[in-house]
Protein backbone atom coordinates (compact mmCIF):
# COMPACT_ATOMS: atom_id res chain seq x y z
CA UNK A 1 0.00 0.00 0.00
CA UNK A 2 1.33 3.39 -1.09
CA UNK A 3 1.06 5.09 2.28
CA UNK A 4 2.98 8.78 0.18
CA UNK A 5 1.08 11.82 0.34
CA UNK A 6 0.74 13.14 -3.16
CA UNK A 7 2.90 15.85 -3.71
CA UNK A 8 1.80 18.88 -5.23
CA UNK A 9 3.72 21.04 -8.26
CA UNK A 10 4.30 23.86 -5.93
CA UNK A 11 2.57 25.98 -3.35
CA UNK A 12 -0.94 26.46 -3.79
CA UNK A 13 -2.23 29.70 -4.63
CA UNK A 14 -4.71 30.28 -2.43
CA UNK A 15 -4.90 33.63 -0.20
CA UNK A 16 -4.64 32.56 3.40
CA UNK A 17 -5.21 34.46 6.09
CA UNK A 18 -2.02 35.36 7.84
CA UNK A 19 -3.97 35.91 11.30
CA UNK A 20 -5.83 32.59 10.60
CA UNK A 21 -5.81 30.98 14.02
CA UNK A 22 -6.15 26.99 13.17
CA UNK A 23 -7.51 25.98 16.64
CA UNK A 24 -10.56 28.23 15.76
CA UNK A 25 -11.05 27.54 11.73
CA UNK A 26 -14.35 26.62 10.76
CA UNK A 27 -13.52 23.62 7.98
CA UNK A 28 -16.03 22.64 5.37
CA UNK A 29 -14.76 19.83 2.69
CA UNK A 30 -16.59 19.81 -0.94
CA UNK A 31 -17.47 16.98 -3.09
CA UNK A 32 -18.90 16.45 -6.94
CA UNK A 33 -19.24 13.31 -8.80
CA UNK A 34 -22.52 14.57 -10.64
CA UNK A 35 -21.77 17.90 -12.94
CA UNK A 36 -25.85 18.34 -12.61
CA UNK A 37 -26.45 21.37 -14.92
CA UNK A 38 -23.32 22.53 -14.83
CA UNK A 39 -20.49 22.05 -17.75
CA UNK A 40 -18.30 19.84 -15.16
CA UNK A 41 -18.05 19.07 -11.49
CA UNK A 42 -15.28 21.68 -11.00
CA UNK A 43 -17.62 24.34 -12.51
CA UNK A 44 -20.54 23.16 -10.03
CA UNK A 45 -17.85 23.44 -6.61
CA UNK A 46 -16.88 26.65 -8.08
CA UNK A 47 -19.79 28.26 -8.27
CA UNK A 48 -20.68 26.38 -4.90
CA UNK A 49 -18.20 28.19 -3.65
CA UNK A 50 -19.28 31.42 -4.91
CA UNK A 51 -22.15 31.12 -2.67
CA UNK A 52 -20.89 31.12 0.28
CA UNK A 53 -20.17 34.90 1.10
CA UNK A 54 -23.43 35.46 0.37
CA UNK A 55 -24.71 32.91 2.49
CA UNK A 56 -22.51 34.51 5.97
CA UNK A 57 -19.13 31.95 5.09
CA UNK A 58 -16.07 33.90 4.25
CA UNK A 59 -13.12 31.59 2.71
CA UNK A 60 -10.66 32.53 3.81
CA UNK A 61 -8.10 29.49 3.00
CA UNK A 62 -9.00 26.80 -0.02
CA UNK A 63 -7.17 23.79 -1.42
CA UNK A 64 -6.70 22.99 -4.65
CA UNK A 65 -9.33 20.49 -6.23
CA UNK A 66 -8.93 16.73 -5.63
CA UNK A 67 -9.70 13.98 -8.07
CA UNK A 68 -10.51 10.15 -6.62
CA UNK A 69 -12.63 7.28 -7.44
CA UNK A 70 -15.79 7.47 -6.08
CA UNK A 71 -15.95 5.31 -2.37
CA UNK A 72 -17.45 2.57 -1.52
CA UNK A 73 -18.05 1.76 -5.22
CA UNK A 74 -15.45 2.67 -7.30
CA UNK A 75 -18.30 2.21 -10.13
CA UNK A 76 -20.16 5.51 -9.74
CA UNK A 77 -18.16 8.78 -11.59
CA UNK A 78 -15.12 9.56 -10.06
CA UNK A 79 -15.34 12.34 -7.41
CA UNK A 80 -13.87 16.01 -7.38
CA UNK A 81 -13.13 16.90 -3.96
CA UNK A 82 -11.63 20.16 -2.10
CA UNK A 83 -11.37 22.03 1.54
CA UNK A 84 -11.63 25.41 2.39
CA UNK A 85 -11.81 27.25 6.16
CA UNK A 86 -14.46 29.75 6.38
CA UNK A 87 -14.26 32.69 9.12
CA UNK A 88 -18.40 33.20 10.07
CA UNK A 89 -20.60 34.47 12.75
CA UNK A 90 -22.39 31.67 12.54
CA UNK A 91 -23.15 28.72 15.32
CA UNK A 92 -21.96 25.19 14.41
CA UNK A 93 -26.34 24.14 13.44
CA UNK A 94 -26.36 27.13 11.34
CA UNK A 95 -23.51 26.43 9.59
CA UNK A 96 -24.54 22.86 8.98
CA UNK A 97 -27.78 24.48 7.81
CA UNK A 98 -26.24 26.46 5.59
CA UNK A 99 -24.24 24.05 3.75
CA UNK A 100 -27.32 21.92 3.74
CA UNK A 101 -29.61 24.89 1.74
CA UNK A 102 -26.69 25.33 -0.44
CA UNK A 103 -26.56 21.52 -1.32
CA UNK A 104 -30.09 21.88 -2.42
CA UNK A 105 -30.09 25.43 -4.27
CA UNK A 106 -27.15 22.98 -6.72
CA UNK A 107 -29.55 20.02 -7.20
CA UNK A 108 -28.42 17.96 -4.16
CA UNK A 109 -31.30 15.27 -3.60
CA UNK A 110 -30.73 12.94 -0.90
CA UNK A 111 -30.51 9.13 -2.26
CA UNK A 112 -28.57 5.80 -1.58
CA UNK A 113 -25.67 6.64 1.21
CA UNK A 114 -22.15 7.57 -0.11
CA UNK A 115 -24.08 7.29 -3.86
CA UNK A 116 -23.55 9.93 -6.68
CA UNK A 117 -24.09 13.77 -5.88
CA UNK A 118 -23.90 17.09 -7.56
CA UNK A 119 -22.94 19.42 -4.10
CA UNK A 120 -21.99 17.32 -0.72
CA UNK A 121 -20.76 19.93 1.69
CA UNK A 122 -19.82 18.08 5.05
CA UNK A 123 -18.75 20.33 7.86
CA UNK A 124 -15.47 18.54 9.25
CA UNK A 125 -14.60 21.42 12.35
CA UNK A 126 -15.80 24.25 13.87
CA UNK A 127 -12.55 25.19 16.41
CA UNK A 128 -11.90 23.24 18.72
CA UNK A 129 -15.61 22.01 19.82
CA UNK A 130 -15.84 18.27 20.14
CA UNK A 131 -18.86 16.04 20.89
CA UNK A 132 -22.55 15.30 19.80
CA UNK A 133 -24.18 18.80 19.71
CA UNK A 134 -27.73 17.47 19.34
CA UNK A 135 -27.22 15.24 16.67
CA UNK A 136 -24.81 17.56 14.93
CA UNK A 137 -21.40 15.35 16.06
CA UNK A 138 -17.58 16.90 15.88
CA UNK A 139 -15.66 16.99 14.72
CA UNK A 140 -16.90 15.19 11.29
CA UNK A 141 -16.37 10.89 13.07
CA UNK A 142 -15.19 9.89 9.68
CA UNK A 143 -12.64 12.58 8.09
CA UNK A 144 -9.60 12.01 9.65
CA UNK A 145 -9.73 8.45 7.82
CA UNK A 146 -10.32 10.08 4.66
CA UNK A 147 -7.35 11.58 2.17
CA UNK A 148 -9.82 13.23 0.07
CA UNK A 149 -10.97 15.30 3.07
CA UNK A 150 -6.88 15.37 5.23
CA UNK A 151 -4.88 15.56 2.04
CA UNK A 152 -6.45 18.84 1.03
CA UNK A 153 -6.95 19.97 4.32
CA UNK A 154 -3.02 19.53 4.46
CA UNK A 155 -2.58 21.88 1.66
CA UNK A 156 -4.26 24.72 3.72
CA UNK A 157 -3.32 24.31 6.94
CA UNK A 158 -0.70 21.18 7.53
CA UNK A 159 -0.31 22.14 10.84
CA UNK A 160 -3.91 22.01 11.82
CA UNK A 161 -4.55 19.44 14.48
CA UNK A 162 -7.55 17.28 15.02
CA UNK A 163 -9.95 18.54 18.12
CA UNK A 164 -9.65 14.51 19.58
CA UNK A 165 -6.13 14.92 19.31
CA UNK A 166 -6.08 12.19 16.35
CA UNK A 167 -2.93 14.32 14.89
CA UNK A 168 -1.72 17.22 12.47
CA UNK A 169 -3.27 17.33 8.74
CA UNK A 170 -0.14 16.66 7.25
CA UNK A 171 0.32 13.66 9.39
CA UNK A 172 -3.37 12.45 8.67
CA UNK A 173 -3.26 13.03 4.86
CA UNK A 174 -0.40 10.42 5.11
CA UNK A 175 -2.39 7.61 7.05
CA UNK A 176 -5.92 8.13 5.65
CA UNK A 177 -6.90 4.55 4.62
CA UNK A 178 -10.20 5.44 2.62
CA UNK A 179 -9.16 7.28 -0.98
CA UNK A 180 -5.62 6.11 -0.94
CA UNK A 181 -5.95 7.20 -4.96
CA UNK A 182 -6.56 10.85 -4.55
CA UNK A 183 -4.74 13.26 -6.00
CA UNK A 184 -4.73 17.31 -5.94
CA UNK A 185 -5.04 18.74 -9.61
CA UNK A 186 -3.49 22.13 -9.00
CA UNK A 187 -3.58 22.95 -12.50
CA UNK A 188 -6.30 25.84 -12.31
CA UNK A 189 -8.46 26.54 -8.95
CA UNK A 190 -9.43 29.91 -10.14
CA UNK A 191 -12.92 30.39 -11.43
CA UNK A 192 -13.49 29.66 -15.07
CA UNK A 193 -15.46 32.61 -16.59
Amino acid sequence: MNTDVPKTKGPVPVNIDVGLDLDAAVIVALGSNDKGVWPSCRDGLEAALARFRAEGLDVVARSAWWHSQAWPDPSDPPFLNGVVIVRTALDPHAVMATLGRIEEIFGRRRGPRNGPRTLDLDLIAYGRIRGDLDGLILPHPRAAERLFVMGPLAEIAPDWIHPEGRGRAADLATTAPVGRDARSIQDDITPRG
